[in-house]
């Protein structure tokens, strides 16, 4: 059956990346722990600089462990865009985890340069959208019909959470430092087009869709280098590009990397889809 491998974004870290990346990816953990001056795996909750390049590291580890499956899609939500890319052969894998680490340095930055927050709105979606939009914050993230994340700033969140209550609408603040897939990360914009200059991309040799345009990458490595550096200010479109797999043939869904976040999500969504983290999942598929 087609299936579509996806890889997750900043707040999947989990305990077990080190022994994963240890054990399937050595090269990509030197890497990290070289590049981030310190046990990134063992820090990743301590901010966005040490999570995204152990996410993006403990993710490679695991696809390859599986023995680099074949597939006919791949998709990354937000972060995750580097892991398919380099699954879909469009990056060199170790070029992945650099950029990971330039990534969540220049984000930690731009959260310090303008302190923001980030809450999911859990519950009807139109009830949530307009809570958000009373309190003045951005949509970061549309994970599905009845989860969204809203952006902004602190002051901003502690309205949203008494809004969203009086709407029916669940809100929880999510343990980041900042008001990321907002124009907050403008400034790391440029630097970070400037660090994708400075690797190879290639044409991906299979569909990567995009969470920020729901669409399969192109072929040009100029544009995706620039999809890659908008998407630092622009929302994740996470529902509407589970969609465009779907309609793009995909009828089963496999989550490559150290938690179970896409996987959950989807069958909330979509629970008649064939959805499963890559542990459940890997007996059967093609290797190559």
């Amino acid at each position: 059956m087609p299936t579509a491998f996806l890889f997750p974004g900043q707040g999947s870290h989990a305990p077990a990346m080190r022994s994963l990346a240890d054990a399937f990816a050595p090269e990509l953990t030197e890497i990290v722990l070289t590049e981030t001056h310190g046990d990134a795996f063992a820090r990743a909750g301590e901010g966005t600089a040490f999570a995204q390049p152990a996410i993006v590291c403990a993710s490679l580890a695991q696809w390859t462990g599986a023995g680099r499956p074949s597939v006919e899609f791949f998709a990354g939500h937000s972060l995750g865009e580097l892991s398919a890319l380099a699954a879909a052969g469009s990056l060199d894998p170790a070029d992945a985890v650099r950029l990971a680490v330039v990534r969540g340095s220049l984000m930690e930055a731009a959260a310090r340069e303008t302190p923001g927050a980030m809450v999911a709105l859990l519950g009807d979606s139109a009830q949530a959208r307009a809570a958000a939009a009373e309190s003045g914050l951005e949509i970061a993230n549309d994970n599905g019909p009845t989860q969204i994340v809203a952006a902004g700033s602190p002051d901003a969140i502690e309205v949203v959470m008494r809004k969203a209550k009086a709407r029916g609408v669940r809100a929880m603040e999510l343990p980041v430092s900042g008001a990321f897939h907002t124009q907050a990360m403008a400034p790391a914009l440029e630097p970070f087009r400037e660090a994708l200059e400075d690797v190879q991309i290639e044409r991906p040799t299979t569909p990567v869709h995009s969470c920020s345009t729901t669409k399969p990458f192109g072929d040009d490595p100029a544009d995706i280098r620039d999809q890659l550096a908008w998407a630092l200010v622009r929302p994740v479109r996470w529902r509407e590009t589970i969609d465009s797999l779907i309609a793009a043939g995909a009828t089963e869904f496999v989550e490559a990397g150290p938690g179970k976040a896409l996987v959950r999500m989807l069958k909330r969504s979509h629970p008649d889809v064939d959805s499963h983290v890559l542990g459940e999942a890997q007996r059967g598929l093609t290797h190559v």
